[in-house]
């Protein structure tokens, strides 16, 4: 596992910035998580603001990028992609908000 290094620390709180503040980033919900009932979803979307237990088990590049929830019978799960600003390929340097597009998925598991 790597070391993580002053850029995984800004990469992290830029994750978690744009995650609990529904800010700094695009989020997409799936079809399958668009199908679930308007409750569920909206318990779901702050569960994902709310998620702070990364482990070096789920986190082990400790990004913050992904996390798993279980919620109403169902697992979800969310993650980060780094992109440049439009939207063509992934970002040359994550840790630079000049120069990343964050996207934020969450979705039913089984849709992985």
């Amino acid at each position: 596992m790597p070391m993580p290094d002053a850029n995984t620390a800004i990469i992290a709180a830029l994750n978690d910035r744009a995650r609990q503040r529904l800010d700094h980033c695009r989020w997409i919900l799936t079809q399958g998580v668009l199908a679930c009932d308007p409750i569920t979803v909206a318990e779901l979307l702050i569960a994902v603001e709310d998620f702070d237990n990364f482990t070096a088990d789920n986190d082990p590049y400790a990004e913050h990028d992904f996390g798993a929830i279980r919620l109403s019978g169902d697992t979800f799960f969310w993650k980060f992609d780094c992109y440049d600003l439009d939207l063509q390929m992934h970002s040359l340097d994550p840790s630079d908000p000049a120069v990343t597009a964050r996207v934020l998925t969450v979705m039913l598991a089984e849709e992985y």
